[in-house]
């Protein structure tokens, strides 16, 4: 019979005050997951042989979103607009991109997510996008998260072409920080129109690997588009036991 697959959802960090802190995930995600038919887990960052060990229980991951990351992994010095950093969570959650595409697990990476793959296989950030990039759009709307703001241009030969069905969709836009240097281990498939890479594939598929700057678990519930994302990740993660 089939089970439901379970699919890891790495934590970001939260501070409500100077008692209640630790990793936080946005409830849609879970909502995203279960209701495409995975059982959804936070996999908190402690450190990176930790983060690995809890792979064992997932049959695929999403990176999540959150924090900036550390410039530090990709040899570079901080510019002024960079946002908070925890260097826990980037370390833990390189180490778990390599290990999904080392193993062929799904993996599914958003927002903060895709910047942490192209870092983990040696790509670089655009640290803030309005000071560095000139004639940007607006990357961090104003708008409940749950709306469209942007168009993205999709690569028609893309597996993200394949899920959406489409060359042109509206997404949402919650970042300051963007993919720099594509590591050359990635494909850009889709982008805005100020040149921002907005999703990537891994040049070597053997399974479900697919990152977006946009947050489609925020958009799934409206839209059949970003919904299919999830329906295609979750049926790649499925397995079957006798």
């Amino acid at each position: 019979m089939s089970k439901k697959p379970i699919i890891g959802i790495t934590g970001a960090y939260v501070k409500h005050n100077d008692y209640m802190e630790g990793v936080y995930v946005h409830h849609d995600y879970h909502k995203s997951v279960a209701v495409n038919g995975g059982i959804p887990i936070i996999l908190p960052y402690i450190n990176p042989e930790i983060a690995l060990e809890t792979l064992e229980l997932c049959d695929g991951i999403i990176l999540s979103g959150g924090e900036d990351v550390d410039p530090e992994l990709y040899d570079q010095d901080p510019h002024q607009e960079l946002g908070p950093t925890t260097p826990e969570r980037d370390l833990a959650e390189i180490a778990m991109a390599k290990y999904a595409l080392d193993n062929n697990i799904p993996l599914l990476a958003i927002c903060r997510g895709v910047q942490i793959l192209n870092v983990a296989l040696g790509g670089t950030l655009i640290q803030d996008i309005p000071s560095q990039v000139p004639a940007s759009i607006q990357h961090a709307q104003k708008i409940d998260r749950s709306l469209d703001t942007h168009w993205v241009s999709i690569a028609k030969d893309s597996k993200l072409f394949d899920i959406i069905s489409s060359e042109r969709v509206r997404v949402n836009s919650l970042h300051h920080q963007a993919i720099g240097q594509v590591s050359s281990e990635l494909r850009v498939v889709a982008q805005s129109s100020d040149g921002i890479v907005e999703a990537v594939e891994y040049i070597h598929p053997t399974t479900f690997t697919l990152g977006v700057q946009w947050h489609p678990e925020s958009m799934a519930s409206t839209n059949t588009k970003m919904n299919q994302m999830f329906t295609e990740f979750i049926k790649s993660c499925s397995k079957v036991t006798v």
